[in-house]
C-alpha cells in the first residue's frame, strides 16, 4: 500500500513513464487497485485501516484523472522534469499561432450578428477542434523527442485553445437554449 502514496503516477499503474500511454491497460488498472482499497472493503477495519483506504482511494482517482486527460498529463510530464508552466514567464507564442487565435476569437465574438449563428459556433468548434488535434499531434512529437521546452511551449498553446473551446461551447449553448 505505500507505493500508492510514494510513488509517481505512472508507477502506481505500472505504465511507462511516456506521453502516449494505453488507456484500456490504465483503466483496467485503476478498476483493480479502487476495487482493492475501496473503503467499503475496510468496514469492520480499524479507524487507521480505514482512513488509509479513503486516502488511497483519493490518491488513485487523482493520479487516474491525471493521466487520463491529455492535458493534465502533459502537464504532470512536465512537472516530473522540473518544467514549470508559468504562462507570464513562458517564451513568447509565435505570431502565426497569435493571429490564428486572434481571428478565431474575433469570429467568435461577431456570431451572435450572423444570420446563423449557430451553425458559424458550430464551424469555428470544428475548427478549434482541428487546432487541438494538430497541437496534440506535435505535443506527441515533441514529447518522443524529449524536447520538454518546446513541449511545455505546446501545452500552454493548448490551454489557450481549450480556454477557445470552452467558450465557443458556452455560446452554441446559449444559442441551442434561445431556440
Amino acid at each position: 500500500m505505500d507505493l500508492i502514496l510514494s510513488s509517481n503516477y505512472f508507477e502506481l499503474f505500472e505504465l511507462p513513464v511516456d506521453f502516449n500511454i494505453d488507456q484500456q491497460q490504465l483503466t483496467a488498472r485503476y478498476r483493480q487497485m479502487q476495487q482493492a482499497v475501496h473503503p467499503d472493503r475496510f468496514v469492520n477495519a480499524t479507524d487507521q485501516e480505514r482512513r488509509l483506504s479513503v486516502q488511497h482511494a483519493a490518491r488513485i482517482n487523482e493520479a487516474y484523472e491525471t493521466l487520463r486527460d491529455t492535458m493534465q498529463r502533459a502537464r504532470y510530464l512536465l512537472s516530473l522534469n522540473q518544467i514549470q508552466l508559468d504562462e507570464q514567464t513562458s517564451s513568447v507564442m509565435d505570431a502565426e499561432f497569435l493571429m490564428h487565435q486572434m481571428e478565431l476569437r474575433e469570429a467568435l465574438s461577431e456570431v451572435r450578428d450572423q444570420t446563423d449563428p449557430l451553425s458559424v459556433t458550430g464551424d469555428i468548434l470544428d475548427q478549434v477542434q482541428d487546432w487541438i488535434r494538430q497541437l496534440t499531434g506535435k505535443l506527441m512529437e515533441c514529447f518522443a523527442k524529449h524536447d520538454l521546452d518546446a513541449a511545455r511551449d505546446v501545452v500552454l498553446q493548448l490551454q489557450f485553445i481549450y480556454k477557445l473551446r470552452q467558450e465557443a461551447e458556452s455560446i452554441e449553448a446559449e444559442l441551442e437554449d434561445a431556440l
